[in-house]
């Protein structure tokens, strides 16, 4: 007998439409980084001319305006070998930062218009991580207060080499180059990066609400399956005078049955991946009093299960061997018109384990027949489920007719096929 459910080709889909997805937005990131990098190695060294013929800037700022163009773009290239991001992205980081700062430090400190590359630098870390922008905010701000400290010091070891009828066309400059990173590209390109996510994020809802729906016309369906199965067995077993195979007829209707209001319940509720437990456990006790018993009996249920889901692997199997239970505590239990009470108790202990507690205060059973000394379907599918459920089943002898304490963990993929 086989319980398992195979996989929905469907799960594998979505798996490598995420993947495409991630190789999407990797692909836009790495363009955004290297088109940055070019613009950057390309004002740098348009700003190493301009500081040197123009603003007659002789001293320390047009050359590291000069190496940091040279060795970005030839970072940028090297990409294209080792299609290593990370690896790019820190080094033009590292470049940036220590450039950045020492011509901060000789056009002016605390007050040069070039400390707003700083926070370029901290905007390009959030476009790449998060974690990378948290760190470049909190190095630059220790950074900007240090660059601070030194400018109020009594001893500078750095001074301005940028001459005084330079300074503002220097500050213009700085801050064009500023505004235009800052606008020009990073803006442009979070615009665009942010749209595609939303849109992506919209593209990705659409299709988990299609997928949902499908699920849950499958659930519905093979619901109506089932109960058509069960109407046929229903009606074998109205044609049938062997009161042995109507009796075994109407154990499988209910076998069915049980399997039948999993399904409904997936269908019913919004979350089509866990059902409530307590109230298909009341439903199907209650069905199978009505059904073996009749609607006057004496029977009373005892039901004490918290608030949980469990998902379909472990809710049909655990299904199925509460059916059994009650079946055989309601035929050879508590033998006709007798007032009898069934107990369900589910828990989940402190190690994560499930442990269902069901019996009956019926007439029960010698200790000496087990599941392997008996010709009972019942009592064997009782401990065959249990063994479907990766538990352990055993039973409780101190009490008053036949109790069980099974063992268990909720099935998170395939269950295996029961012997």
């Amino acid at each position: 007998m086989n319980i398992g459910h195979k996989k929905n080709p469907t799960v594998h889909s979505l798996t490598a439409e995420k993947q495409k997805k991630l190789e999407r937005r990797l692909r836009d990131k790495a363009r955004l980084v290297l088109k940055v990098n070019y613009f950057t190695s390309i004002f740098s060294l348009v700003f190493a001319v301009l500081c040197y013929f123009i603003l007659d800037i002789t001293k320390v700022i047009p050359f590291i305006f000069l190496s940091f163009g040279i060795l970005n773009l030839i970072n940028t290239l090297l990409y294209k070998y080792h299609q290593n991001l990370t690896l790019t992205y820190n080094i033009v980081s590292i470049m940036t930062l220590t450039g950045a700062i020492i011509i901060t430090l000789f056009s002016g400190g605390i007050n040069s218009p070039f400390i707003f590359v700083l926070a370029l630098i901290v905007v390009a870390g959030y476009v790449t991580t998060k974690s990378y922008g948290s760190l470049y905010l909190n190095l630059n701000l220790l950074i900007i207060v240090m660059i601070y400290s030194q400018s109020i010091a009594d001893f500078s070891f750095v001074t301005n080499v940028v001459p005084e009828q330079s300074k503002n066309l220097f500050a213009l400059l700085s801050i064009l180059f500023s505004v235009y990173l800052l606008g020009g590209v990073f803006g442009k390109n979070l615009l665009s990066s942010h749209h595609n996510l939303y849109k992506t994020k919209d593209e990705l809802e659409a299709k988990i609400t299609e997928k949902e729906t499908l699920l849950k016309e499958v659930h519905h369906r093979v619901k109506n399956n089932l109960q058509t199965v069960s109407s046929l067995l229903s009606l074998q077993s109205r044609n049938n005078e062997d009161q042995k195979v109507k009796e075994l007829l109407k154990s499988s209707q209910n076998r069915v049955i049980s399997m039948a209001m999993v399904h409904e319940m997936l269908y019913m509720r919004e979350d089509i991946g866990k059902i409530e437990y307590k109230s298909y456990v009341q439903e199907l006790a209650e069905y199978l009093i009505r059904s073996i018993k009749g609607t006057s009996s004496n029977i009373t249920l005892d039901i004490d299960i918290p608030d949980l889901k469990l998902n379909i692997d472990t809710a049909i199997p655990l299904g199925l061997l509460i059916n059994e239970a009650v079946t055989n505590a309601l035929k050879y239990g508590i033998l006709d018109d007798n007032k009898g009470e069934i107990f369900i108790k589910l828990r989940k202990d402190e190690n994560n384990e499930y442990v269902l507690n069901i019996g009956d205060d019926g007439v029960g059973f010698a200790k000496e027949v087990t599941h392997k000394t008996t010709k009972s379907l019942g009592l064997k599918l009782i401990h065959n489920l249990a063994r479907q459920l990766r538990g352990s089943i055993m039973r409780d002898l101190s009490k008053k007719g036949t109790h069980y304490i099974v063992k268990f963990r909720e099935i998170s993929d395939k269950i295996p096929t029961m012997a």
